[in-house]
């Protein structure tokens, strides 16, 4: 991933180093930070405190992706996520922001007062408008993986080959985006979406192999369920757990890490760095 980088409305993201997305989510049942940030006030804060902490890109999300969710209406998702942005935007001018949304209207309104990149977890695939809209704003997309969707996804997960079958989904989305002349693509295997235990632990492991798309690898870890259920802790407790596989997954050529304790990845990113 030497010399690749992208151009966000004059913010330019370099990938010679790993790069920390911080999650905001404004929602009342996230399964990590739920209602903590459910307020306007609330959420810009914490977003401001992430950049202090050192994040580089902000990521907004209106709608809870935890296993067995439901979705919420365009409305609602509008009201959680648009004031929020605006707010970051107006005090954080160097930010880049991301909206997390699988629906294009929600990604065209977020784009339209300062977002630059479009987080889909479903790779394109919940709304066929979200490829027209990418492209209209130019903006950056995660293609993440997702096997059925947040309701059903870990009803019962089963892969003949995780690795092969995630590495050939994130190459035809990634082609197809291409061919719609959306070029600024980061690529997320999904763990905790539509997978067993075992499967996360097989895609962190053979996560370089990503790379060979040509693409920004991102992953999100943080506090995930496989985590708790591998050492039996609840959410509050898997911090450590976090910490140790997304120094993994920097290791294995992850170059932007999703997380909701963003000083401490900075920490992880520093020291790797004298050995990456």
């Amino acid at each position: 991933m030497h010399n690749l980088q992208y151009t966000f409305k004059n913010k330019i993201l370099n990938f010679d180093t790993p790069k920390i997305m911080g999650i905001v989510n404004v929602t009342p049942d996230s399964f990590s930070d739920g209602g903590k940030y459910f307020s306007v006030d609330d959420a810009v804060k914490h977003a401001l405190k992430l950049i202090n902490d050192g994040a580089d890109i902000i990521d907004i999300g209106g709608e809870s992706t935890r296993p067995g969710s439901d979705s919420v209406s365009l409305e609602e998702e509008l009201r959680r996520t648009i004031p929020v942005i605006k707010n970051i935007v107006q005090q954080a001018k160097d930010i880049i922001v991301s909206i997390d949304t699988t629906k294009s209207e929600v990604a065209k309104q977020a784009l339209d007062i300062g977002a630059s990149i479009i987080n889909d977890i479903s790779g394109l695939t919940f709304d066929e408008k979200m490829i027209d809209v990418a492209k209209e704003y130019d903006a950056g997309i995660v293609l993440m993986h997702i096997k059925g969707n947040p309701k059903t996804m870990q009803d019962n997960p089963e892969y003949i080959d995780v690795v092969k079958e995630v590495y050939d989904y994130l190459l035809v989305q990634s082609i197809k985006s291409k061919q719609n002349d959306v070029d600024k693509i980061i690529v997320d295997p999904g763990i905790g979406f539509g997978k067993r235990v075992e499967d996360n632990f097989t895609l962190i492991k053979n996560l370089d192999y990503f790379q060979s798309l040509g693409y920004p690898v991102m992953i999100g870890l943080s506090k995930k369920s496989f985590i708790g259920k591998t050492l039996n802790l609840d959410s509050d407790e898997r911090e450590i757990g976090t910490i140790i596989l997304e120094t993994v997954s920097i290791l294995k050529s992850a170059r932007i890490i999703r997380t909701h304790n963003v000083k401490y990845c900075n920490q992880i990113v520093k020291l790797a760095s004298h050995i990456l």
